[in-house]
């Protein structure tokens, strides 16, 4: 599929320098923010911060040894980084071939998750070349991963604050269940047509990017923490540009609620609602923001009670009698 797209992006002949003059300042129309959102929601999965941290902390990893420590850190860092960039390079690829091969044309407000395939063929594919069932095997493994890692971050997170303590196959069914059974219902109620599938496609994707701040705030509070990170704590420098990007996905996920509040939503009691809900999500974020010094104390305290961390063991202030057998 990779090949495939490359090629097709080739063929299209974008122009190179519009392409990284739009890459590096972005211009977007009031109608299109939410369709960018939703690019940010899909490609950085806030459920795969929780993911990630799972899944490095299965790796054994003695955190006494602080060269071990920074070559997993390096190692995790190249892993992440090409996941993050081989997924930005498709979704270019993608966006790309679709923009200059309909946009503007009569077939652009028609065309879907459910014939993007046949228009592709029809555009690209000729005689010999089977572009419509590359582009169905890939949206099957895009939704297969997509699947595996929704459910399985789900069972972590579950696992995590739950502290869960029953037999490990009970407990994989019941957590995993919650995570797959409420995106089987919605999947079949929305199965009635075409339009109502993409519209829940991108509104996940919208949902998934309003997310991204109840992740990413804590995960920088705790890595610019000297008293959790030690050394390894990040440098002012990458703290500052990491917390603009963060205030940045913020501020445009504030202006998409209230563009979806005043073009979608009609009527008292549905207003209402929805700017309750509005001002809770804003109120939240503001306190985790505003009191990101008191959960990095809270959360240092949960790990000295629970193990301790990197930075104990390095700076030699762990006491071992106050951890928990």
């Amino acid at each position: 599929m990779a090949l495939s797209f490359a090629w097709m992006f080739l063929d299209t002949k974008p122009s190179g320098e519009e392409l990284m003059l739009g890459l590096l300042i972005p211009r977007l129309s009031p109608n299109t923010i939410q369709k960018a959102v939703g690019v940010v929601g899909c490609v950085i999965t806030p459920h795969n911060v929780f993911l990630y941290s799972a899944l490095v902390q299965s790796r054994r990893i003695d955190p006494k040894k602080i060269g071990k420590v920074q070559e997993a850190i390096n190692y995790y860092t190249i892993e992440s980084s090409t996941a993050v960039l081989v997924s930005f390079t498709l979704n270019l690829a993608v966006t790309t071939i679709f923009a200059k091969g309909f946009y503007g044309t009569s077939q652009a407000e028609s065309i879907g998750l459910l014939n993007a395939g046949q228009y592709l063929q029809e555009r690209y594919g000729g005689g010999s070349f089977p572009i419509l069932y590359i582009w169905g095997v890939g949206l099957l493994a895009a939704g297969q991963s997509s699947t595996m890692t929704g459910t399985y971050a789900g069972q972590f997170i579950m696992e995590g604050f739950l502290n869960l303590r029953m037999k490990k196959w009970v407990r994989s069914m019941i957590t995993r269940s919650c995570a797959i059974v409420p995106t089987i219902v919605v999947a079949v109620v929305f199965n009635r047509s075409q339009d109502s599938l993409d519209s829940l496609n991108e509104w996940l994707n919208v949902v998934q990017g309003m997310q991204i701040p109840f992740a990413i705030i804590p995960l920088l509070t705790l890595v610019s923490d000297e008293r959790t990170m030690g050394v390894f704590r990040i440098g002012t420098t990458i703290e500052r540009i990491v917390w603009s990007i963060a205030a940045m996905v913020i501020l445009i996920n504030g202006y998409v609620m209230l563009n979806f509040f005043f073009s979608h939503v009609h009527g008292l009691f549905l207003g209402s609602a929805v700017c309750m809900v509005a001002l809770g999500y804003a109120a939240f974020i503001s306190y985790l923001v505003s009191h990101h010094a008191d959960f990095k104390w809270i959360f240092t305290l949960t790990r000295l009670e629970v193990e301790p961390t990197i930075s104990q063991f390095s700076l030699g202030r762990f006491d071992p009698s106050r951890a928990v057998k």
